[in-house]
């Protein structure tokens, strides 16, 4: 094992299941689910008289472990009492008791703390000592209580089981008055009612109660909670022997009683089974809304192909001389090429690298189409790729939400087949972060008549969401492709733009040492196979050297991304070390497992359709108000507020992954490359980091690391049967 015994990281988060616990000793191995990670975190070392769904605060050391990888050793844990007091205040500012809103909320908290709800129940009259609340306020306050009496022994039921009140509010709202007796009777209900609770919880209040490991409602909760961790890895469907093996091995259910709720799932129409050879270890099981999703796009796309596109013929000199008239641009013969063929077909992908000139090409197909007085939509996945597409296009550019007309409120799109999208054309740019449900979404929305054209590349990583969408387009074979290989911008002599080509064919990248010793180059290397000093070179690059030799801000235009949360080369890690740099305002609140200064760089984690802030959204913190209990945070000249309750929905973004830096371009990124991320060091990983620096790419650790990235080239397979179901093949091959 490797200990960094001087790096000591802190992480917050919830107990998410026992691996291994001794009587004697206390030495616990276990899963934490912490705060703005994807996967839990092994954590190794001794506590005591701790439960599944307890929240905990847990400091320590990275170490990796030579078979099971990093892992953080514990130096120190406390129990976080259930939040009682935040636990009352997300509840009563949830709006549930009238009125409450969060501002009265909170100062009921603040003056009476854990015992709020005691006091509104027993003694109602000192409610008259809380600013703001008079004799009618207080009456109304005492008869909405004694309506909703039973929070108290939710909340309760609730602590006894180890599971965090806050999830109080979401309960009553649901379940209503027999809250306690739903939940008793079946408490994986939640698994399928609040999103998020997850099925280690539920599990938690079982075992509280007694329930036996083969009770079907277990098992049932146990299949659709594997399916929802298999969409959020990516996959549309899971093979039937891969949740009968995780069913056993995890959880401990038999084979026979998997399958006997398997097909009562089935039956129910929670889950589709699709068959494949007349064995069900080789069925392929989906969620029933991917199924529909993904056979819904196959059909679409099909049909579409289907009807006859109206005559839309062009020559090469009309082309030239429109694009000539709308932009001053002069189109190469591949540019050219590719427009006639786009032209050709009612539906098509453009797919390229960096420089080769899909930009241009979008630009001068919606300039012709413009020219024959045809409608046109362009749109991208999120609101960073949206607004990068309308900053180089020229045009304006919507997130696909916003082009379906996403309902926050009901959520659902305005725009389907009853209700299409009023264009001509819809270009979709960096298509290869589109999922599965999303594209469904989008397929339904455009009406027949239209033209659908996709771009994207397709050496990026895939979208954060279930499916493969763009390469599986490609690689049926049914989609018209048109393929940009010239680099445009060689004449340059980008070393980001070549080494990206480069990396992309699994070529070792070619560095250029910095002209001034101690300095700077566009693309270069530095190599450090100590993990532990990786940390210090970066807080030195950012707050030093970069500024030195170039006109940026260490926090703004420079960003860090890492393949992993864990490690001292980890987000975590990285991202307490570069704001105690960056940022060394000692004035700071605690929130969510992350520390939050005015000035701080944050993101926010989840879209948010009613703030209209999207996940991966990077924003500046420009205030914090103790009093009102707020921060409000700066997105692009728009300027959001956030309760201290919403907070979760916010993470420090110094560093982040790789993932989460999709559709964006920063002026200069920083990549550590460390061993200890070998579980995640991929070609297309490390191709998609380099393609988001635009000034300076700097790579920083060990060159066995960049090694293992360039010759991996089999990213984690995403389990999907689009390909196959738009071929025509046997939908699992």
């Amino acid at each position: 094992m490797i200990a960094n015994d001087h790096h000591l990281t802190t992480i917050e988060g919830y107990l998410q299941n026992i691996t291994y616990f001794n009587e004697e000793t206390h030495y616990t191995i276990a899963k934490i689910r912490a705060h703005g990670i994807e996967s839990p975190v092994t954590v190794v070392g001794f506590m005591a008289a701790v439960s599944p769904g307890e929240s905990l605060k847990i400091s320590g050391n990275w170490e990796t472990h030579p078979r099971y990888g990093e892992q953080l050793k514990i130096r120190t844990f406390e129990v976080t009492l259930p939040a009682t007091a935040e636990g009352i205040k997300k509840y009563l500012g949830s709006g549930i008791i009238k009125g409450i809103g969060p501002l009265a909320a909170s100062r009921l908290v603040d003056s009476f703390g854990s015992l709020t709800l005691e006091i509104i129940e027993k003694n109602p009259e000192r409610l008259l000592e809380v600013a703001g609340i008079g004799k009618a306020k207080a009456a109304a306050i005492t008869d909405a209580w004694q309506s909703h009496h039973l929070v108290r022994s939710l909340m309760n039921f609730l602590q006894d089981a180890g599971v965090r009140t806050s999830y109080c509010g979401k309960i009553i709202k649901l379940y209503g008055e027999d809250s306690v007796n739903i939940l008793s009777d079946n408490p994986y209900c939640i698994v399928k009612d609040i999103p998020g609770a997850g099925f280690y919880i539920a599990d938690a209040i079982a075992r509280k109660l007694g329930f036996a490991q083969d009770k079907p409602e277990r098992i049932r909760a146990c299949i659709l909670y594997l399916l929802e961790q298999g969409a959020n890895d990516g996959h549309v469907f899971l093979y039937g022997n891969k949740i009968i093996e995780k069913c056993r091995d995890t959880f401990g259910i038999g084979y026979d009683y998997v399958i006997d709720e398997l097909y009562y799932l089935y039956e129910s129409g929670d889950i589709f089974i699709e068959k494949n050879s007349g064995h069900f270890e080789t069925d392929a099981v989906y969620l029933k809304e991917l199924y529909l999703a993904e056979k819904g796009i196959a059909d679409r796309l099909i049909a579409y192909q289907s009807i006859p596109l109206s005559p839309f013929s062009l020559d090469t000199d009309e082309i030239i001389q429109k694009i000539q008239k709308k932009l001053a641009i002069k189109l190469s013969q591949e540019q050219l090429d590719v427009i006639r063929g786009v032209f050709s077909h009612r539906i098509a992908i453009i797919t390229g690298g960096p420089g080769t000139g899909k930009t241009t090409l979008v630009r001068s197909v919606a300039a012709i189409f413009d020219s024959f007085g045809k409608k046109i939509e362009l749109a991208a996945p999120t609101g960073r790729a949206a607004r990068r597409l309308t900053e180089i296009t020229g045009r304006y550019a919507q997130t696909i939400h916003r082009l379906l007309g996403y309902n926050a409120i009901d959520g659902y799109f305005d725009k389907d087949q009853d209700n299409p999208i009023e264009a001509d054309a819809v270009i979709i740019d960096e298509a290869s972060m589109v999922d599965t449900l999303l594209m469904y979404s989008l397929i339904k929305a455009v009406p027949a008549s239209s033209s659908i054209i996709f771009v994207g590349d397709i050496f990026q990583l895939p979208s954060v969401g279930p499916g493969n969408i763009l390469s599986d387009l490609i690689d049926s074979n049914k989609i018209p492709v048109f393929y940009l290989s010239k680099i445009f911008r060689q004449e340059d002599e980008s070393p980001i733009i070549i080494n990206a080509h480069r990396v992309r064919q699994g070529e070792s990248p070619v560095f250029k040492e910095p002209v001034d010793p101690g300095g700077i180059s566009e693309f270069y290397f530095i190599e450090q196979n100590k993990a532990e000093r990786i940390a210090p070179l970066i807080l030195e690059l950012c707050k030093k050297v970069i500024p030195r030799f170039c006109a940026c801000d260490p926090v703004e235009d420079i960003q860090v991304l890492t393949p992993m949360h864990k490690g001292v080369a980890g987000t975590i890690y990285l991202n307490q070390m570069l704001q105690k740099s960056l940022n060394p305002d000692p004035v700071f609140i605690e929130a969510a497992g992350s520390r939050f200064k005015q000035g701080d760089k944050v993101m926010h984690l989840k879209n948010n359709y009613q703030k209209e802030v999207f996940n991966g959204d990077i924003g500046f913190v420009v205030s914090i108000d103790e009093k009102m209990k707020e921060l409000l945070v700066n997105y692009y000249d728009r300027t959001v507020e956030y309760s201290f309750d919403e907070l979760d929905e916010l993470s420090p973004a110094y560093a982040i992954s790789v993932h989460k830096s999709q559709g964006s371009e920063y002026p200069v990124v920083i990549i550590p490359l460390v061993t200890e991320h070998y579980m995640l060091l991929q070609r297309n990983l490390l191709y998609t980091a380099i393609t988001r620096g635009s000034r300076i790419v700097i790579l920083i650790g060990s060159r066995r690391a960049l090694d293992i990235a360039l010759k991996n080239d089999k990213p984690r397979e995403r389990l999907s049967g689009l390909k196959n179901r738009l071929s025509g093949r046997q939908l699992i091959s």
